[in-house]
């Protein structure tokens, strides 16, 4: 008999240390906020999804998002407490499986193909989790199901913040063929330019 499928979930916390900044402090809610150095020379460490409708990203020059959001409220990262918050939320993924890829403080594989028979479908485990994360620390997280880690990974950006997506094997044509093949992890800029003069611009191209 062949062997039963895999059920991996990827979870990702939204805009996790710029979240955490305005749980904290009301007075930074609804409003576009940038983690990062306080100096025009630093770079954005997160942003708030207020701050993403300005175009504000990760890793972009602070200097760039003030230009883009002047009124962008700036505040200096804390990273002891941003882990304190990750152990919480890591622990709630051990309640789950043992099989437990994190990839940052904010992101994580979780096979629970062992755990169905205790916890419910994987979209019963992953909407728990969800509201298990919500209920102890009051953030959200997005979750991606399917059957690798790959388009787990993938589904869980396509629906946030606070999305749940799943995409099992008889999804893949219509579900990720139109997508840009950018989203698949890895593809920089560069690679992205290659593939671009090479015609392929969809994951439907690539494949």
């Amino acid at each position: 008999m062949p062997s039963p499928a895999r059920s991996i979930l990827h979870v990702d916390m939204d805009a996790f240390y710029a979240s955490i900044e305005q749980r904290d402090n009301r007075e930074l809610r609804r409003k576009p906020v940038v983690v990062g150095g306080t100096s025009n020379r630093g770079v954005v460490a997160a942003a708030s999804y207020e701050a993403r409708t300005f175009g504000i990203r990760s890793a972009m020059p602070m200097a760039e998002a003030i230009r883009r959001c002047p009124d962008v409220l700036r505040v200096k990262p804390r990273l002891s407490h941003y882990r304190s918050v990750s152990k919480q939320i890591f622990a709630v993924f051990g309640e789950f499986t043992p099989a437990i890829e994190g990839l940052s403080l904010d992101e994580a594989f979780l096979d629970v193909t062992a755990s169905v028979a205790l916890f419910g479908s994987p979209v019963q485990i992953a909407t728990t989790i969800k509201q298990r994360i919500r209920s102890e620390t009051r953030l959200t997280a997005s979750v991606g199901v399917a059957e690798n880690k790959l388009v787990a990974k993938i589904a869980s950006d396509l629906d946030k913040p606070d999305g749940l997506t799943v995409i099992g094997p008889e999804d893949y044509e219509a579900r990720l063929d139109p997508l840009p093949v950018s989203v698949i992890p890895g593809i920089g800029r560069e690679t992205q330019k290659r593939l671009t003069a090479a015609n392929i611009c969809t994951v439907r191209d690539l494949r």
